[in-house]
């Protein structure tokens, strides 16, 4: 699926773009793929235990191939397996914000990553995702606001509420947030996170946090 031939558009030909596993039918507030359509959906998880934040915008399901293009992304350092997913999130939160121009936030926080970790990645995805979102879309963006207080074990394989206990008091916030803000990650996983992060922030002060991310897994 990622051709990333040269002469491609932003490293996709038109099929392997077509191909893409496309978020169409999902929970309007944690984005979580959903078996069928229908407006106005919400999960069980977001209905039993409302999440701090507003919404999640993720176009894409993390399943082959956008779960490798991402892992060799974060994991290797090939920025070029990124190039055409950031090209489709940019294009679908554009046409989302031109329909509702009221979601459009202040600034974007990218998911803050521990000192050590960047280290030893060589980068934080996140950041680099905002920065190029808040290239194309216009937007203010800052990667000083939220701060890993320490670093946590390692998320994989963990459901959301060893997720949840793993990450509880992680961030801090390091200055007055605007009144709406966006999360900026890679993946939503089980929304751990993102809970923890929106939280955090609305604890200083923010109105109102969504999140957006390249991609969302199934559950």
């Amino acid at each position: 699926m990622a051709c990333l031939e040269p002469a491609a558009s932003f490293g996709l030909c038109t099929p392997c773009r077509e191909e893409l596993p496309r978020n169409r039918w999902y929970c309007r507030h944690c984005a979580l793929p959903l078996a069928f359509p229908g407006q106005d959906m919400a999960c069980g998880e977001c209905l039993k235990s409302p999440p701090p934040f507003i919404r999640v915008i993720a176009p894409l399901h993390y399943r082959f191939p956008v779960d490798r293009m991402i892992r060799r992304y974060k994991d290797s350092g090939q920025r070029a397996f990124a190039k055409p997913l950031l090209h489709e999130l940019a294009h679908h939160l554009t046409e989302t914000l031109d329909r509702h121009p009221d979601w459009r936030p202040d600034l974007l926080v990218p998911a803050p990553m521990h000192p050590t970790r960047r280290r030893s990645r060589g980068f934080n995805q996140a950041s680099d995702i905002a920065e190029h979102l808040g290239r194309k879309l216009a937007l203010p963006w800052s990667s000083n606001l939220a701060a890993r207080q320490r670093s946590a074990r390692s998320q994989r394989g963990l459901d959301r509420n060893a997720r949840i206990t793993n990450l509880t008091g992680i961030f801090r916030i390091v200055d007055q947030p605007p009144a709406r803000v966006a999360i900026i990650d890679d993946v939503v996983t089980t929304g751990a996170t993102a809970r923890l992060l929106a939280q955090a922030l609305k604890n200083a002060g923010a109105r109102e946090v969504q999140v957006w991310a390249l991609a969302r897994t199934p559950g």
